[in-house]
């Protein structure tokens, strides 16, 4: 039932082709002077993220002109970069980051060639921003895949176009060709123009690799194009799948890609085999840490799916939730003066901004402080101490809490892209709403809602925290609370995003149950910190739209949840289905 809760959301930005391209050529006559070490490998990968998006975003804007993926000069012109730049990531990774760095002078007329003043739909790659996946996982993997040059390298856009080209990097194949799965999410089909199929069909014996990310609840994208070759292609072809995990097809799989799924060859090698268990120091996690924070006194402890609960007082049995699919990476380093929290922020640019956004927040005393980014994972200062419950003095919270948000508003960066319109989170409430309360609830939801389109104009998105549970709260700090967690959720790949202000006044009105002058009080506070005053009534909107997003959260967090959290997720769903009820009916809140 949980299946048809909508939580997610599809990030997208709009950029210009011609604008991308000189600021791609600027990071590559940069990157030459960067003296060699990891900084610069990272730096590196963040020009073949930016490239890989470039790709996708034209790639895309033909394929929307022609209806179908095919090849053209532009195509060739993004590949032959995107493969110069893999290939030089392929050789500083294995060089140990050693070595000087040329660029190819070829490189650089391929950015001019698609300096366009063209608009494009630029999707953030999430397994780069979320899930830790390294394009040198790929790279691992295809050298010990036994596949050769020959081979025709496929990438399922968005995060395919990076990652199909550090597979062709590593065993020497030609450019490969991008494709973009279409139609509902379970059942993806593929579009190939006549250029493109005759590439991937002129030769009858040949090996083909289908590279992305995942595969999620069906596996539909990479199910897909193997079923275009199988329909499509003659003589002897043999399908290798390059995928993000060594883990099955999701439940939403159709029988036939589950057989395939079972006994074609895949090829993978996860963050953990690629950086932890490594016996290569300059590959090592641990090391990467130790050169920021000190040696570190024991291997680092694996903190992520839930386990940073262990640090909890009183055992697992007063553990909150924890939805695995949200969860990032992370671990504790511990060093002689103390441990480090190493959290998975994201490669390139995504991770940089999230540094900017830590020590902006930090620096205030509003969150734990923090010692830098290592390719990829944000280090902050480990602060043992209680989480805020029950018998905290509220009055002191809440002007706390106050200062924090309009801290935000005021002082972070503007978000990218806003978040999800009125009309978006309307949709989502109906859904939600029918699919854990029924119709009748339904019925009483578009009462309450019908004229939330009005307080459309109010909005000014900020980067919203979007986290405010009670667990999220340390009874710590200069200013006797700390906030963890509190740089990416207006980022993430949920449908909520950046919103206005009065979404995080609701989420602390429902995670904190604040009575009428409470919330009464937090909104003066915010309108003092940010000189701008707060609807109510977008507020209590956003109140019954943040309660069924939670709801859905939560519900449908069973699908893929161990059986021992099964108990924790269900409390949490029915906890925000009677509050939702409540809303509707009038009868409390």
């Amino acid at each position: 039932m949980s299946g048809r809760m909508l939580i997610y959301g599809d990030l997208k930005r709009r950029e210009r082709a011609d604008d991308l391209c000189q600021a791609i050529a600027a990071r590559l006559h940069a990157i030459e002077c960067r003296p060699a070490g990891l900084e610069r490998h990272a730096a590196l990968v963040g020009i073949l993220i930016a490239l890989g998006e470039l790709a996708q975003g034209l790639a895309d804007f033909e394929f929307e002109g022609r209806g179908a993926d095919d090849l053209s000069p532009m195509h060739r012109a993004a590949a032959g970069i995107l493969l110069d730049a893999a290939r030089l990531v392929s050789q500083s990774w294995k060089r140990g980051f050693a070595g000087d760095m040329r660029i190819p002078k070829r490189a650089f007329a391929r950015l001019r060639q698609m300096e366009h003043p063209l608009t494009l739909s630029i999707r953030e790659p999430e397994g780069y921003a979320f899930y830790a996946v390294y394009p040198e996982s790929y790279i691992e993997a295809a050298r010990r895949s036994g596949l050769g040059k020959s081979t025709s390298v496929i990438g399922i856009r968005s995060i395919g176009t990076s990652l199909s080209a550090a597979v062709s990097a590593a065993i020497g194949a030609a450019t490969p060709a991008t494709v973009r799965p279409t139609g509902h999410p379970f059942r993806r089909q593929i579009a190939i123009g006549a250029q493109l199929r005759q590439q991937f069909l002129r030769d009858t014996i040949t090996d083909f690799a289908i590279v992305d990310e995942g595969p999620g609840l069906s596996g539909s994208s990479f199910g897909s194009m193997a079923d275009w070759l199988e329909e499509h292609a003659t003589g002897e072809r043999h399908i290798h799948f390059f995928p993000g995990h060594k883990g099955d097809l999701g439940p939403e799989a159709c029988g036939r890609h589950r057989d395939r799924w079972a006994t074609s060859p895949r090829h993978v090698v996860g963050m953990d085999e690629l950086l932890l268990e490594t016996a290569n120091p300059r590959h090592q996690l641990a090391s990467w840490v130790s050169d920021l924070v000190g040696p570190l006194v024991r291997p680092i402890e694996d903190f992520s799916g839930g386990a940073w609960r262990r640090a909890f007082p009183g055992g697992c049995n007063g553990w909150p939730p924890a939805d695995h699919r949200f969860e990032r990476r992370k671990f504790l380093a511990h060093t002689g003066d103390g441990a480090w929290l190493v959290k998975f922020a994201g490669l390139g640019d995504i991770g940089e901004g999230k540094l900017v956004r830590a020590r902006i927040l930090a620096e205030a005393g509003f969150t734990p402080p923090v010692a830098g980014l290592r390719y990829g994972f944000l280090v902050q200062k480990w602060v043992p101490a209680p989480i805020v419950a029950e018998g905290f003095e509220r009055a002191e919270f809440i002007s706390h809490l106050g200062r924090y948000l309009a801290f935000r508003a005021r002082c972070l960066p503007p978000p990218a892209a806003a978040g999800a319109s009125l009309s978006k989170l309307s949709g989502m409430a109906l859904a939600n709403t029918e699919e854990g309360l029924g119709a009748a609830a339904v019925r009483g939801l578009k009462r309450c809602i019908a004229d939330a389109w009005r307080y459309e104009s109010l909005i000014v998105p900020v980067d919203t925290d979007n986290r405010l549970h009670a667990w999220e709260w340390l009874a710590a700090g200069e200013h006797r609370f700390l906030k963890t967690d509190a740089v990416d959720h207006s980022a993430g790949h949920d449908l909520v995003g950046a919103q206005d202000m009065a979404w995080d006044i609701a989420g602390a009105v429902i995670e904190f149950g604040l009575s009428p002058r409470e919330a009464a009080t937090l909104r003066a506070a915010i309108a003092d910190g940010c000189n701008r005053a707060v609807s109510t009534e977008l507020q209590a909107i956003f109140e019954i739209f943040y309660l069924a997003f939670q709801l859905g959260l939560w519900t449908s967090a069973r699908q893929l949840a161990p059986a021992v959290e099964i108990p924790r997720l269900e409390a949490a769903a029915s906890r925000y289905a009677m509050l939702l009820r409540q809303r509707i009916t009038g009868s409390g809140g």
